[in-house]
């Protein structure tokens, strides 16, 4: 995970987007997929990005990442850390749920 974190915020420094983006990083499951790494199958980690913005830390919304920098951080990631055949990004966004609180009361 410390591996493919790196690449992450390197990438995100060179894009200028370690500035904009509140939190960023990468997480690694454990569990493996299916997946091809050099011309062949191969059972292996994923690695999925995850990168918000917030203004109250109690919600969150999803960056949106320009795909050419996906793509370099994801190719970096499949040739550069081992174990890894698949990255994925996390397009799940924070809610809270004090509004259904509220609206409930």
């Amino acid at each position: 995970m410390r591996e493919s974190d790196a690449i992450l915020r390197e990438e995100f420094a060179k894009a200028g987007l370690d500035k904009k983006v509140w939190q960023y990083f990468t997480v690694v499951p454990d569990f493996k997929s299916v997946g091809m790494k050099n011309h062949a199958r191969c059972f292996e980690y994923m690695v999925i990005i995850r990168a918000i913005n917030t203004i109250d830390a109690m919600t969150a919304s999803i960056e949106k990442i320009d795909w050419d920098v996906l793509e370099k951080i994801t190719n970096r990631i499949l040739a550069e850390v081992d174990n890894v055949n698949r990255v994925c990004y996390d397009m799940s966004p924070k809610r809270t749920c004090w509004r259904r609180y509220k609206a409930a009361t």
